[in-house]
Formats: structure tokens, sequence, C-alpha cells
């Protein structure tokens, strides 16, 4: 299996995210945010970073660069139960996802106005999308977090609708971080295939430097590498 991560002006993650895609046993093809061509790839991982500077809007200016052009063709609408390209966006990459459309809602500055870091619990509220099938309904999880405009802001009938469709992907536990709306750390599309998490799956991919997950002082946690077996899984199943 082949998945691109691409590379925009200002990422950080994307080293991290294709030895994340490596560690579960696929091949990590480099992208650049020029290109327009996805090479027949079977999925694609937006990472994080600050694309542009995030000088307009986070991921606002990222959206038009001409892979993203490619990425929302093949990925098709978000309200589609076709599936297209799986497509993972994340911390950054879900904001141009938002941004492209792709998904619904927004990401804006935390409530407390103040950058976060540190290590977070989620919990896994859908596990038939092409990145969480590795995971169960309800699975806990600790990866790390990182971000300044992290919350997950839609009207109040996107939210009933996200809720009611099970697009609700990953919920924080033990605080909210960033003020998103009704805990919301990730959502998908119809049909799964197009994930955004704020958080940061690919920091926990090895227990060497995984998140401390029980705070003992003992090996990190590899919670994070779940998102990109299931990847893997779905191709190959399908």
């Amino acid at each position: 299996m082949r998945i691109g991560i691409v590379t925009f002006p200002g990422s950080l993650d994307d080293v991290d995210a294709a030895r994340a895609v490596r560690a579960a046993g696929a091949e990590a093809v480099p992208l650049w945010h020029g290109d327009d061509d996805l090479r027949g790839l079977d999925a694609v991982v937006l990472p994080g970073g600050f694309s542009y500077g995030d000088y307009l809007r986070c991921g606002a200016i990222a959206r038009f660069s001409p892979i993203m052009t490619e990425v929302v063709r093949l990925a098709g609408r978000p309200d589609a139960v076709t599936p297209g390209l799986p497509v993972l966006g994340i911390c950054n990459g879900f904001q141009v996802l938002c941004e492209s459309h792709l998904l619904p809602g927004a990401l804006v500055r935390n409530d407390h106005r103040k950058f976060v870091c540190r290590d977070q619990r989620l919990r896994i509220e859908r596990a038939d999308t092409a990145w969480t099938n590795a995971y169960e309904p309800g699975d806990e999880i600790v990866v790390p977090l990182k971000n300044g405009e992290g919350g997950f802001v839609a009207d109040l009938s996107t939210l009933d609708r996200l809720e009611g469709e099970g697009q609700v992907v990953a919920r924080y536990l033990g605080g909210n971080p960033n003020g998103s709306y009704r805990d919301i750390a990730g959502v998908s599309n119809a049909s799964g295939t197009v994930v955004g998490l704020m958080p940061h799956p690919e920091h926990a991919v090895e227990p060497l430097f995984g998140p401390d997950r029980d705070a003992g002082g003992g090996y990190g946690s590899t919670d994070g590498l779940g998102f990109f077996t299931s990847a893997l899984r779905g191709v190959l199943s399908a």
C-alpha cells in the first residue's frame, strides 16, 4: 500500500507522518504542495504544522494548493456515501480539510487563547472509518496534542447531524483542551474515508518515543498506530 504525505510550506510533522506510515507496514510517498498528480496512491495524509505560516487562517491558503485540487476531486463530496480516496488530516491537516469543505465545521483559536501541548486521552467514537477500523468503539487512547487553534466549532444543526449520523470520530477525555464544541477531537465525512483529527497519532507509534500512557515511567504509548494500520487493513480487505 502506498500512502502519500503532503508537504506544504510550513509543514512540521510530515516526516513523523511518513515514519508512522512505515511503522504500520505501508510505503510512505512524499508529495509536494505544488504537485498536481497523486500518482495512483491508495491514501493521503495531510500532516500537522503551519501551512503557509497560517498567515490568513489556518489551512485557508493551503486549500488552494494544486495538490488539494486533486485530493478534493478524488475524495468526493463530504455527504457522499460512496467511498472516495481515504484522506487523514492531522492538526493543521484537519484545518485544511475543513477549509477545503471536505469536512464540516471549522477550527478556531483555543478558548483560553494559549497554545496547548500535552498528552491527551481520547475516546474513539466511530470505529468503522478508513482510519479507525483497527479500534473498537469506546476504546480510550493517549496521543500527543499541540495546537493554538484547535477548537472545533459548527452550528447547532451541523453538530446534531454529526452526532446523529455517527460522524464524530474521537472525543476528548479528562478535560477539554481547547474549547471544542461537545468535546469533539475528530470528525469524518459520511462514508468514513475522510477523517480530521486535532491530536497527533503519528507521535504515538513507537514504544520508546510515545507518551507515557499511565504516567508510570514505563514504555510509551503506541495508541496512535491504529490510525495507520487501519488504512492498510481497509485497502487489503477491499
